[in-house]
């Protein structure tokens, strides 16, 4: 018996991607700005479009990897395909400290963006702010095990509101605050900042642009991966770099050098600084309700942040899970949370951990932000080796989207972006590794525990560290018969849409194709060819969307529309005439607790149909979704 596709659906189409990117992305700025410019006092904004640029060319190599492994893993998923697994799981390990540093950060900065919003002095100091950012950890985490928040809402809601607040900083800074004098007060390239600080900055700038991997981890439920998540990561990432280099403008001439208070004063809260400092040049209500309304975004904007890691986190678990990599309880869906809440609730009481434990550190924001960068770094570099390693060893892998500025060396055709972005990327994490204590010493101490729980999880499955786990659902189907056409009739719903992943699962394992079927049943008192213009746009619609998920996973689907007055007999019928192997069908709850069990269409076809037939019988919960949705 076949497996159905995995349970995360394919329901991101490209407005929701790039929402979730650019909401991903923007919202570092509201921790990352006061870290980096610290250190990079007046090149702030060049160092940040510096790395901005990095992350653009970073971010074609994941365009091509998540389009040709459209699965959630993000970059663990490319090494493990060009590598092994240890060498998946390791990248996937230092995935999880970054995401656990920003769920932190995100957590440990909201609380003073409220108390410059709400007045109140002890949300701005030690030990409220660590207090209320636990809370909000294990809230989230509560939430998030009970109720799956929905993509489309809030990621598309939260970006905008992102967007605006960044938007209307960048016009009033420009109005009032801008000026050449202030931009170069106190800055002198080699002295203020030094040379040390500009490379110590440019690790730290890393955790500007946060959020690609959480994209790349959607891959599984975009809709035409190949197409929307390159086009949205791209449009997202100029759109981010754009607005990143013009907000540290206007903050560097909100607080010009050489000691800038963005480093200080405003370090746990630098764009609620920039509105603090506008305040002054605008009429005091308009002033007030600025900083009042940037407080706010900006605490809601980072409680997003909050929610979205820790599904990021959970995504990439599942991953692993899957590959025998994490103990099973995490790769299972719940259908609920739709992750696993063993992957919820570690995640919560890690970063909560590090909020708690970082709070004796003197520098504890620095810390945090050079272990990111050693994460990060780590994971880029491997990410774009591993898709340099793939186009050598897998050059027949389809691949929906390629990176652009091919070479051919030795018969393969390399991507120069890669190679230029490795070479990058690795040169950063050396300096990183020589400039901060964190990333040069607690960065290999994550790893080795990393190490210990892959070998555990590993020996307690009796498998070799180097033994490549499939997941479930891409083991093969043993059957003794092999299918050439299957056949799937189309139906609304959740039930359709698992009937025609089935069928695609399965004609991807045998080398099949799948011919669906939409049957327009007309009733008796119509005319069969009577005018039916909606019946006709949804079968097209429903054949159209079909053929979009055969090819995302290199099936060919063929459509098909019929009218008849019965839908089992229109089925046999197709079936004949195609020659069909396989007929698909599924089998709703509701006729289960009659005595028939079937639905009369299943049952004519169980006795009819000139093939075999594979009958998919689906739980009441996932009727109960079915009706929760409509």
């Amino acid at each position: 018996m076949a497996r159905k596709l995995p349970g995360l659906k394919r329901e991101l189409d490209a407005r929701a991607l790039y929402s979730v990117a650019y909401g991903e992305i923007a919202s570092s700025i509201y921790f990352a700005l006061g870290v980096v410019a610290a250190r990079a006092l007046g090149f702030t904004p060049l160092v940040l479009l510096g790395v901005g640029l990095l992350f653009l060319v970073v971010s074609l190599s994941y365009a091509e990897g998540t389009a040709a492994l459209p699965e959630t893993g993000g970059a663990a998923t490319f090494v493990r395909r060009a590598v092994n697994d240890l060498a998946g799981f390791l990248t996937g390990w230092a995935l999880f400290l970054d995401y656990l540093i920003v769920i932190s950060l995100s957590a440990l900065f909201l609380p003073h963006y409220l108390s410059g919003a709400l007045q109140v002095p002890a949300l701005d100091r030690n030990p409220w702010d660590v207090v209320v950012g636990v809370c909000v950890v294990l809230i989230v985490a509560l939430v998030r095990a009970v109720r799956r928040p929905s993509l489309y809402g809030v990621g598309i809601v939260v970006p905008a509101l992102d967007l605006l607040t960044q938007l209307l900083l960048v016009v009033l800074g420009f109005a009032y605050l801008v000026t050449p004098h202030a931009l170069t007060q106190g800055t002198s390239l080699g002295t203020d900042p030094s040379w040390h600080a500009i490379a110590f900055a440019l690790p730290l700038a890393m955790l500007a642009f946060t959020g690609l991997e959480t994209v790349a981890n959607l891959a599984e439920e975009a809709r035409q991966p190949g197409v929307d998540l390159p086009r949205s990561v791209f449009g997202a990432i100029a759109t981010v770099v754009t607005i990143y280099v013009a907000i540290a403008v206007v903050a560097f001439s909100a607080f010009p050098g050489p000691k800038t208070e963005l480093g200080t004063t405003w370090i746990r809260a630098p764009l609620l600084g920039v509105a603090d400092r506008l305040r002054g040049e605008l009429p005091g209500v308009v002033g007030d309700s600025l900083r009042f309304y940037v407080g706010v975004t900006g605490a809601l904007i980072l409680l997003a942040a909050v929610t979205t890691s820790i599904s990021g986190f959970t995504r990439l678990a599942y991953s692993l899970g899957e590959h025998g990599q994490l103990p099973r309880s995490f790769g299972r869906l719940s259908r609920r949370a739709h992750v696993s809440p063993q992957a919820i609730f570690a995640a919560a009481l890690l970063s909560s951990g590090i909020v708690i434990g970082t709070s004796f550190v003197s520098d504890d924001v620095a810390f945090l932000a050079s272990l990111f960068s050693f994460g990060v770094l780590l994971a880029f570099t491997a990410a774009q080796l591993a898709v340099i390693k793939l186009r050598i060893d897998e050059p027949a892998l389809a691949r929906p989207y390629r990176a652009p500025f091919n070479v051919r060396i030795r018969g393969a055709v390399i991507p120069l972006p890669a190679v230029v972005g490795s070479i990058a990327t690795f040169a950063i994490f050396v300096i990183a590794l020589a400039t901060h204590p964190a990333a040069r010493y607690a960065g290999p101490v994550w790893l080795a525990c990393g190490l210990v729980v892959y070998v555990a999880v590993r020996r307690s499955r009796g498998k070799g560290l180097m033994e490549k786990v499939t997941a479930p659902d891409e083991q093969p189907v043993t059957s003794a018969v092999t299918f050439k056409r299957i056949l799937v009739p189309m139906k609304l719903g959740i039930i359709g849409e698992e009937m025609l992943a089935t069928a695609i699962k399965l004609a991807s394992e045998h080398g099949a194709e799948v011919q669906a079927l939409h049957v327009i049943r007309v009733p008796l008192e119509e005319e069969l060819y009577c005018e039916l213009i909606d019946e006709e746009e949804r079968a097209e619609a429903a054949l159209a969307e079909a053929k979009l998920l055969g090819a995302d996973h290199g099936v060919t689907v063929e459509g098909a529309t019929v009218r008849a007055r019965a839908i089992g007999a229109a089925i046999c019928e197709r079936a004949l005439e195609i020659d069909a192997d396989l007929v698909v069908l599924g089998s709703a709850p509701r006729w289960r607790r009659q005595s028939r069990f079937f639905s009369p269409t299943v049952d004519y076809v169980l006795r009819r149909a000139p093939c075999e037939v594979l009958i998919v019988a689906f739980p009441q919960s996932v009727l109960d979704e079915e009706l929760a949705a409509t």
